[in-house]
């Protein structure tokens, strides 16, 4: 049996503003959450991290296989019309938000699509509900606000002014980011790079006391 509801992300809308998105409440099936949560990785520190190196349990070991299936790639392809097959694809995974998370940005320029998925239960805080935006500059001037709970799915087509982002929260916040990265290796390795600088400057602020 399926741990993702595929039925429900092909009948979701592709909304066209502020940018290309769908959202798909309970995309995660009510009888996996539990599963995935007890079998989620114990990740003690902020931030997005690869897969090497965490342990996790079989539910949580599903979940990753159906998100890097090629079911999956072609039904978010055929969602936004996009060809998915060639583009490199990245897996990260978050269990806590630290108060520097949250800035408004585009994503890089590498990615053609971010996916989230929040295997969390009800949620009850009014901050960390990720919030697509009209502005760069302004958290409050968003089109959609979308609250991180019960498996939920946001998919979006990274663009020139995809902003999106939070309002501060430090806690717990399960989150599993899907990216598919243009197929240029240059791109990739930029892309790397480029998240590698963000946490390190992260530690040095959190050892700053910033």
């Amino acid at each position: 049996m399926s741990f993702l509801d595929f039925a429900a992300l092909d009948a979701a809308t592709l909304h066209r503003e502020p940018f290309d998105y769908i959202v798909v409440p309970w995309f995660l099936k009510p009888e996996a959450l539990d599963a995935v949560i007890s079998d989620y990785p114990s990740i003690r520190v902020p931030g997005n991290l690869d897969l090497d190196g965490l342990e996790y349990g079989q539910a949580f070991q599903t979940l990753l296989d159906e998100l890097d299936s090629a079911e999956f790639a072609e039904h978010i392809g055929r969602k936004f019309g996009i060809d998915l097959r060639a583009c490199p694809k990245t897996v990260t995974v978050r269990n806590y938000c630290e108060p520097s998370d949250g800035n408004i940005h585009t994503d890089h320029w590498s990615k053609v699509i971010t996916v989230l998925v929040y295997p969390n239960r009800e949620w009850t805080h009014e901050e960390a509900c990720l919030r697509l935006m009209r502005s760069k500059s302004d958290i409050e001037d968003y089109a959609v606000e979308v609250k991180p709970e019960y498996g939920t799915l946001l998919a979006f087509r990274r663009t020139g002014h995809s902003y999106h982002g939070h309002r501060r929260f430090e806690g717990e916040r399960r989150m599993i980011q899907v990216n598919w990265l243009r197929s240029s290796k240059i791109a990739r390795a930029v892309q790397q790079l480029d998240r590698f600088s963000t946490r390190m400057m992260k530690r040095v602020q959190r050892l700053a006391g910033i």
